[in-house]
């Protein structure tokens, strides 16, 4: 058996950055999830995120940049669509689907000819990535199928003594990760809903459409292919609450609160942007008690509400 990590926690960006100089891992925040970074040029380190998280192989990886000019380090090519929405979002919870540089190992790409690229537009994720000398990719900082870690807390749960540190940070702004959009096409496809909507994205090139089923035959983004976001225990979403009872072993979120009080557990959000910001953490609390139901309202689908209703489906997806 391969010996454990040990686990550096700090709070130093600079002594983080040393680590991923070495080869190593490190999680850090971002204002969508907390990301497992890893330098995109550096193939052993690479292989090291599929083995930290226990991810598959064909599940492509997200670049990150620290500003622009790092862009031109990953992608063959910056259409002009891409670029569009580089100067009007960047940095934001947007990742933009490039051809890949040569540079860049097939192994982030899942043997793909394109990559994922994006800006955080959190300040100290942008300054770690500075710091690093080079750009990371980072997927969610989690094992692989689980809720996405949103406090440096969620990711020591599920990587500590697998990884080489964790740079702490505040719980993240988001609570959901970024919008895909691939950019390699006639027009951008949207195939992965996030911070940034589709409304946000056709003001700046109106020819972007959402993914119908022949865009996801191969993905080129993370979290199409297998589950995802799911805590141990079974997700129900609901979307009529006339009759539902709740019992000791079940816990609900949602916008309003139940009729019954004989919850386990209750979250009642103020708005859309609270419910998506506390999802996976509440998926996490839920199962640190023993839940073994998470009842989940429905929201309408606008606006933010269109990508907290996929993550509430994949993860109640068995």
């Amino acid at each position: 058996m391969t010996p454990a990590l040990e686990t550096l926690l700090t709070t130093d960006l600079h002594e983080a950055a040393r680590f991923i100089q070495r080869g190593e891992l490190v999680a850090f925040p971002t204002e969508t999830v907390y990301g497992l970074g890893a330098d995109v040029f550096n193939e052993s380190a690479i292989g090291k995120v599929f083995a930290a998280k226990g991810r598959p192989s064909d599940n492509p990886l997200i670049a990150h940049v620290s500003h622009q000019d790092q862009i031109k380090q990953l992608a063959a090519d910056i259409p002009d669509d891409a670029q569009k929405m580089i100067d009007a979002f960047f940095p934001a919870p947007l990742t933009l689907v490039l051809p890949k540089h040569d540079r860049v190992p097939l192994l982030a790409s899942a043997g793909l000819q394109t990559i994922g690229v994006r800006m955080p537009r959190h300040d100290l994720a942008r300054e770690f990535i500075t710091a690093c000398g080079t750009p990371l990719v980072a997927p969610s900082a989690n094992l692989s199928g689980s809720p996405s870690p949103t406090t440096w807390q969620a990711v020591a749960a599920d990587l500590l003594g697998r990884i080489a540190c964790i740079l702490q940070g505040v719980q993240t702004e988001v609570g959901l990760e970024s919008t895909v959009v691939d950019c390699t096409g006639d027009a951008p496809v949207v195939l992965r809903t996030g911070g940034v909507t589709l409304e946000q994205l056709q003001a700046i090139v109106p020819a972007t459409r959402k993914a119908d089923a022949t865009d996801l035959h191969q993905p080129k983004s993370p979290g199409l292919k297998y589950r995802h976001y799911a805590p141990h225990a079974t997700v129900v979403m609901v979307s009529e609450m006339n009759e539902l009872k709740g019992n000791e072993h079940a816990a609900w979120i949602g916008l309003h609160a139940p009729r019954s009080s004989d919850w386990h557990l209750i979250k009642q959000c103020a708005d859309v942007a609270e419910y998506a910001h506390e999802l996976f953490a509440f998926f996490r609390a839920c199962d640190a008690q023993g839940i073994k139901a998470i009842y989940c309202e429905a929201v309408a689908e606008q606006d933010l509400g269109v990508a907290l209703m996929d993550r509430i489906r994949r993860a109640a997806h068995r």
